[in-house]
């Protein structure tokens, strides 16, 4: 088969494209025939060894793709061949990522995908969609679970709508009946963030943002999903509600958190910072049925014209992928793996 793999932290230049055996599943595994493969911040950070040293003499990477299951292990129901699934998580403590013909992954990281999802959506949800789902289910008032009505009544504030996180946000809590406002920079992720389905679209660069906010959310927000929290925590403690949540998935512009107690006292506020790798299996577990069953409701769909552009690039091109990442690619920077999976 077909991989990327890598030897050594560094930049693109240690992506290699080389042929190796086809991977056997073991006990609780299935073994993936990948079609496309998803590209996040998290996979560049890791091969250049800004987040971790090498932890494997080689490693395959990308934590997201989808596919189809052509083999299982002892202990997997042999009738999930066959199944299209989404890969999530793949190479967490692991060295066989989605950047490869096939993949083997534990069974429980390889969720199903509804025969009316492509392959692309599929390989668009695990990092961001789960990230999503994570900041909208820890409000000390909300639900640990979303489906239609699980966020009814609450407001939502989704910082940087135009991102691959920020999308899924806006996706799952209108799914769920939120109210979704989001924060963009400018006109072109203001209509990314409308064709997500943002209901109120806020350009945080001109006028008063608090007061545009406050107007629809005159009691303040519930939940706030961010992206940039030392950049934004004035504004989001301008327009939290008491007992109010800010779930940080990331910061953004490395802009240092400078944070005052008394204010937070006064709203009682709950920060929760999201990071997949630690989040647990019982909330990736809850995240992956979740996300699920929004693709099978069609409230997760990707493309320009919903929201999220893909960039797609071939297998021997994950260089140029990973360099599209790096550089911040408005959009879901995709590589194509095995045509017609």
């Amino acid at each position: 088969m077909k991989a990327i793999t890598y030897r050594g932290n560094g930049g693109t230049d240690v992506l290699e494209l080389v042929d190796r055996q086809v991977p056997d599943p073991g006990p609780g595994e299935v073994r993936v025939r990948i079609a496309v493969s998803g590209v996040n911040p998290t996979d560049w950070k890791t091969r250049s060894g800004v987040t971790n040293p090498l932890q494997f003499p080689e490693i395959v990477p990308h934590l997201d793709g989808a596919g189809t299951i052509d083999a299982v292990g002892e202990g997997v129901d042999p009738g999930r061949v066959g199944q299209r699934v989404w890969v999530f998580m793949a190479t967490a403590g692991r060295p066989t990522g989605t950047a490869a013909e096939f993949s083997v992954v534990p069974a429980e990281l390889a969720a199903p995908l509804s025969d009316e999802a492509s392959f692309d959506l599929g390989a668009s949800l695990g990092v961001p969609a789960l990230t999503a789902h994570r900041a909208l289910t820890v409000d000390e008032d909300g639900p640990r679970r979303l489906a239609p009505g699980a966020l009814d009544g609450k407001i939502v504030l989704v910082a940087g709508g135009a991102g691959a996180v920020g999308h899924a946000a806006i996706q799952l809590a209108r799914w769920a009946g939120a109210t979704v406002i989001s924060t963009i920079s400018g006109p072109e992720k203001a209509r990314l963030a409308e064709a997500a389905g943002a209901h109120h679209v806020i350009n945080y660069r001109e006028g008063d943002p608090v007061a545009d906010i406050r107007k629809i959310a005159p009691d303040g927000v519930d939940v706030v999903a961010e992206v940039a929290l030392g950049a934004n925590l004035a504004l989001d403690l301008a327009v939290l509600r008491t007992r109010g949540t800010i779930a940080t998935y990331a910061n953004d512009g490395g802009k240092p958190v400078e944070l005052e107690v008394r204010p937070n006292l006064m709203l009682n506020t709950r920060f929760q910072f999201v990071l997949l790798y630690t989040v647990g299996s019982e909330a990736l577990a809850a995240g992956a049925e979740d996300v699920s069953a929004a693709v099978a409701d069609g409230a997760l769909p990707v493309g320009a014209e919903h929201g999220l552009p893909l960039v797609r690039f071939p297998l021997e091109r994950t260089a140029d992928a990973h360099q599209a990442v790096e550089d911040g690619a408005v959009g879901k920077v995709l590589v194509d793996v095995t045509a017609g999976a």
